[in-house]
């Protein structure tokens, strides 16, 4: 099978969702859901199929290695858990989003997930600075959508403005870094690019070390590193919960892969690779210390959540400072998937705890084992796999990282890994407190769940404890 079709399906299945959307009014909008999710699904069954290597001029652009394989399957799992997650939100978007017909504008919320899921699939597979661009800015256009999707909510309507607006100057960095590496190589490939850096005078090197300089900002934004994270707190605490979750992960793993690529290709050149090393590493310090002293002080629960994905970035960028070790891009890998299980299942468990209590506060966790054992119980499972706690993937996964950078002396980063690790204990705790010893402030009802969401906890608190006792095929598949 060519692997060119899996985009090609990804967006004929969103356009033929959006046509039955506009021709078909009167079917409920949880069916375009179903439909989309079943849809992704059967497209992520076909990447288990033989994939034939991509010929011809296709092939400068676009690869199906072992590492754009797996973070597709890894962006259409991310997909179909945002789309059943929005299945409990649509009463918020149906309030929320003015419309001349009865659940007129909540059909597209469902779809625009497959489009963005598509250019983060053509982004984990780009080999070339073009592509990369356009597949970026095809998410990014979906994502400021989504992010403003709640047009009578101001919160919604600030995040998405500041989205945009930061989202687009980091675009700027990107392109001119990608200029400026252009004109000291004379290529856009990067794939090539290892090759044209060969015979590069070393009067060339800084002028290229400052085009890097500029893609690495634009990056730093989409993962949310420090300096570059100031948008992700208001972001994360305006748009809806699903879109959030979708931001949180998906969003970040394709900023780790384009990071790795390009990183990969600059190694080639010692003194080129070791000057990115150290930024890198410097960034990992700011990254890790900033986020998890920003969260000790947080009492909206998506803000915690927020500062909490900075500080993982930290311990994923100790991985990326560990490229030179051949684990290093099995240990990111892991740890993306660790992070995806357990902060969409803290995302969904805070969407249906404040659909119910009408906050995403942390105080509105207060006796939720009262309200909802499984609910409380789940949300434990996310919060101590956080946390990094043995039997959980959490844990593995920054078992895997410290691991890496000890192999490759990084003892700096090391100790600043292992005091922001006992940080974190603090604030994941604090929200396991609410939930057990402290009791409501106000009367509250228990929380229903339905099916569809109980499932899909159900399958994240598996998957979170599956890999924490045998986490080797996410890694076999990496190496």
């Amino acid at each position: 099978m060519n692997p060119l079709y899996l985009e090609t399906l990804v967006v004929v299945l969103g356009i033929l969702l959006l046509m039955g959307d506009a021709f078909f009014p009167n079917v409920p909008k949880k069916c375009i859901a179903y439909a989309g999710a079943l849809g992704l699904a059967g497209v992520l069954a076909l990447t288990f199929l033989p994939l034939h290597p991509v010929q011809g001029p296709s092939a400068a652009f676009y690869t199906i290695d072992a590492l754009a394989l797996f973070f597709k399957r890894f962006m259409l799992v991310m997909t179909i858990i945002t789309i059943l997650m929005s299945i409990d939100f649509l009463p918020t978007i149906e309030r929320l989003v003015p419309s001349e017909r009865r659940g007129g504008g909540t059909g597209e919320f469902f779809v625009l997930p497959v489009f963005a899921c598509a250019g983060l699939m053509w982004l984990v597979s780009a080999v070339d600075f073009i592509m990369l661009f356009v597949s970026l800015e095809l998410m990014s256009v979906v994502l400021y959508i989504l992010v403003s999707y709640l047009r009578k909510n101001s919160l919604s309507l600030e995040a998405g403005t500041k989205y945009l607006i930061l989202s687009a100057l980091s675009a700027g960095f990107l392109i001119y870094g990608i200029t400026w590496i252009f004109g000291m190589t004379g290529t856009t490939s990067i794939s090539l690019l290892s090759h044209s850096l060969v015979g590069l005078s070393m009067t060339s090197l800084s002028p290229l070390l400052f085009g890097v300089a500029l893609c690495l900002v634009a990056f730093a934004f989409k993962i949310g590193a420090f300096p570059f994270q100031f948008w992700l707190p208001d972001v994360y605490q305006g748009a809806p919960t699903p879109v959030t979750a979708y931001l949180s992960a998906a969003s970040k793993a394709a900023g780790f892969v384009v990071l790795l690529r390009l990183l990969e290709q600059l190694m080639s050149v010692s003194l080129l690779g070791k000057k990115m090393i150290a930024i890198v590493t410097l960034l990992a310090i700011a990254t890790l210390i900033f986020g998890n002293l920003a969260a000790l002080a947080q009492t909206n629960m998506k803000r915690l959540l927020a500062y909490s994905s900075i500080a993982h970035t930290g311990y994923l960028l100790m991985g990326v400072a560990s490229i030179g070790n051949v684990l290093a891009g099995p240990a990111i890998g892991f740890y993306l998937v660790a992070y995806l299980a357990m902060s969409s299942l803290a995302f969904i468990v805070l969407m249906v705890v404040a659909e119910a209590s009408g906050g995403e506060e942390i105080y509105r966790f207060q006796g939720l084992y009262q309200r909802s054992p499984f609910l409380a119980f789940a949300m434990t499972i996310a919060m101590l796999s956080m946390a990094g706690l043995p039997l959980s993937a959490g844990f593995f996964g920054k078992f895997f990282i410290f691991l890496v950078a000890f192999q490759q002396a990084h003892y700096g980063l090391l100790a600043v890994g292992s005091l922001t690790v006992v940080t974190g204990f603090y604030y994941y705790f604090k929200v396991i407190r609410a939930m057990y010893w402290q009791q409501p402030a106000e009367e509250a009802p228990a929380i229903l769940v339905t099916g569809t969401t109980k499932c899909l906890i159900g399958a994240l608190i598996a998957t979170i404890l599956i890999l924490g006792v045998y986490p080797m095929p996410i890694l076999q598949a990496l190496r």
